[in-house]
Order: structure tokens, then sequence, then C-alpha cells
């Protein structure tokens, strides 16, 4: 039988020639200060708890309902999932690293808290109105259509879950003027004493909550202390990266923490609602392999295409982190009607769902892809003219790669 895969020379070449000249057109409307290793950290951040999701996150039909489920209730084993897909840690020490130093540009500039904070909350929550928008519609329409009240609560919830992400981002974003100088040990003391308290003293677990702030703010912190300069050495993500694998073993193996670095239907403890001790410590390891990579991704970005990927990816970073789930729900919706299809209605309990939800995932993004063209206007309308040089600018002859490297 011949090789039907497509070979350099069966590619039109009026089709390489368009993409390369696309991808030259982005890499020459880059500015020359712009640091390629901030884009590429988010853009991995994101498209890390995107597949995160899509493989961890079922919708199981039983009867004339939908319900969740997760893969990692019935195959424990699989918890190294989570930790190459659970990536939030790295989003937040990316952000603090670069709301910091817009903060500390916008006072330069004699720009005032208010408005520089006002265009950072747009950009972070006007694609938000086009999803509250739609699925309070749908939800509507399924109720009224006489759909099962667990069904739509299952599909509401799962829609809307990334929005807890954006109002905690969102509320360090506006605290970042009190958190230029915090050190990252001091958040971290309070997850640590939230834990003793739940786990050791048998306090009210309503006290975990405290966490969702502190536990975030230790990325968050850590990227602050990036913009000041302080972990520029690679001893920093060193540290980082050893120490926090080593007490994120030691609570796993001798402390009773869960392995999952994400929840799990029906467990009794989750690391990450809210974050416990191990997924703080698991996230200062993300840290630091995220800050030993800075170099060897500043280098890639050299190359014209690999940098087209990374910058259309985060002008789009809001949109496909909103859509991601509602183009997983589509995809089960609409194959309802095809019956109980595998790996997408059926219990996520054995490989084979798991080799047919790998085969989903191509599904999941061409869907995701439609979401993306529809809704992207929406993200870009929040982006300022200075916001957008990306594409509207004339960059000399190459882009600076060292640790001065603007970023937005």
């Amino acid at each position: 039988m011949p090789d039907l895969a497509p070979t350099p020379t069966a590619i039109p070449s009026f089709a390489r020639g368009t993409l390369r000249e696309a991808a030259d057109r982005i890499d020459a409307a880059t500015p020359k200060d712009r640091d390629g290793a901030v884009d590429t950290l988010r853009a991995l951040a994101i498209l890390g708890v995107v597949l995160g999701h899509w493989l961890v996150t079922a919708l199981v039909a039983d009867g004339g309902s939908l319900h969740s489920a997760s893969p990692l209730g019935d195959m424990p084993w699989l918890a190294p999932v989570s930790w190459a897909f659970q990536t939030l840690a790295v989003f937040f020490l990316v952000g603090g690293h670069v709301a910091t130093r817009g903060y500390v540009s916008a006072r330069a500039r004699g720009e005032s808290y208010g408005r520089w904070l006002s265009a950072r909350l747009s950009r972070l929550f006007r694609p938000v109105l086009a999803v509250l928008a739609l699925w309070t519609v749908t939800a509507a329409l399924l109720l009224l259509t006489g759909a099962d009240f667990v069904t739509v609560h299952t599909l509401v919830k799962l829609a809307l879950s990334p929005m807890w992400f954006l109002l905690v981002f969102a509320a360090l974003t506006a605290a970042t003027p009190l958190l230029t100088r915090l050190h990252p040990l001091w958040p971290l003391v309070v997850v640590l004493h939230m834990d003793l308290l739940r786990f050791g003293f048998g306090a009210p677990s309503w006290l975990g909550w405290v966490n969702l702030a502190a536990g975030w703010l230790v990325p968050y912190a850590l990227g602050a202390a990036w913009t000041r300069g302080e972990l520029d050495r690679p001893r920093a993500g060193w540290i980082l990266l050893t120490g926090g694998t080593a007490a994120t073993a030691a609570l796993v193996a001798w402390a009773g923490y869960p392995a999952s670095m994400v929840g799990v239907p029906g467990a009794s403890v989750s690391n990450l609602n809210p974050p416990t001790l191990a997924a703080v410590t698991f996230g200062l390891a993300q840290c630091g392999l995220a800050l030993l990579l800075r170099d060897r991704l500043r280098r890639a970005m050299r190359r014209p295409v690999a940098w087209a990927a990374v910058a259309l990816v985060n002008l789009s970073a809001m949109t496909i982190f909103l859509w991601h789930q509602t183009a997983l729900m589509a995809t089960t919706a609409t194959g309802l009607l095809a019956g109980r299809l595998p790996g997408l209605h059926t219990r996520p309990d054995g490989l084979d769902w798991v080799a047919a939800r790998l085969a989903w995932l191509p599904v999941f993004a061409l869907v995701l892809t439609g979401c993306w063209a529809t809704f992207r206007s929406c993200e870009q309308r929040g982006r300022g003219r200075r916001h957008t040089r990306v594409v509207h600018t004339h960059r000399p002859q190459r882009r600076a790669t060292g640790a001065g490297a603007r970023h937005v």
C-alpha cells in the first residue's frame, strides 16, 4: 500500500510559501525588545490547561441525562497526566511578571493606577461577556424544552468553571502595587498553616478557601521577583525545581495528599479546589522549570514559524481558555445524535476509553477553532493600540533575547 502521509514535496509550493510569508510578516512586525520566552510560557500554560481538561473531563450519558466523571477516579495511575497539564502556576508566574513590569512602566509614563488597572481588566473580562450571554440563553432554552436539570447544571458548571481563575487573577492584578515587593515565602507560610489547621487539627474545611488567594499568590509573587531581577540566575530555578519536587513527593508519599494535581469527582480531598500545600509546592517546581527554560525558549522563538504560532495563541489566549470547555460539550451534545459514542459518552474506566478520547482531541480542536473564529473579535476589541504592536509595527532586524526584553 503506498504511503499516503504528506511529504514536503506533496504540499503545494504556493501553500508553503504563503505560510512562510505570513510567519515572516508576524516576525517582522514584532517589537525588537519583546521577550519571546514570556509569550511562549503563557501559550504553553494555556494549552496545558486546555489539553488537561479535554483529557480528564468526561460527560457520561446515563439514561436521559449527562453527568461529569473523570478517568482519574477509576484509573488513579493516570495521575501523572495531571502533572503534565496542570499548568496554572506557570500562568500566574508569567502574569505576576508581566503585571508588575507593566505597572512600573505605567508609573514611569505618569499613567494613573486606575487607568492602568482598567486597561488590564478590560482585556481580561471583555471576552467573558460572550460566554455568559451564550450559556444564559442555552441554559434557558434547554430548561424550557424539558432538558434534565442535572444535565443543564453539569453543562453550565463545566462551561463557567474557568471563571474562578479569572476572578482570582483579577484580584491579584488589582493588588499588584502592594505585591511588587512581597516575598513569595509569606503566602507559602499561609498555605502551610491553613493545611495544618484543616488536616492536622480538624479545623473547619472552609478555612481552606483562604488558600485560593494565598496559593496562587505564591507564583504571582515569584513573577514579581522575576521582574526585580531576583530570579535571573539559574541557581534560583534549580532551587525551585528540586525543592518543589522533593516537597511534593514527600507530601504525597507521607502526608496523605492526593497524587493527582486536579480535582477528582468523589475524592475526599482535592489538591486544586482549594489549592493545597502539595499543589503549591508542585507549582514551585513548575515555575523553577519554566525559569530554567527561558533562554532555550528565546532561542527557539528566533524561528519565524515558531514565533508566529506562539504570537497567534497569545493574541487569542482568553478566547481559547474561555471556549475550550464549550467546544468539548458541543461535540458531546452533537455526538448524542449518533448514540453513546466511546470516549465521548461512556464511563472513563479503561484504556479503551483513553484511546477513544485521544481520537476525539482533533475534533475538539476543530470545534474550538470554530469558536475562536466566531468570538475572537470580542478579545481583540479589548486590546488597546499600544498592546497590538505585534501586528501593527515594523521591527528592526533582530529581537532582543536578554532579560530586558519587553512583553505585554
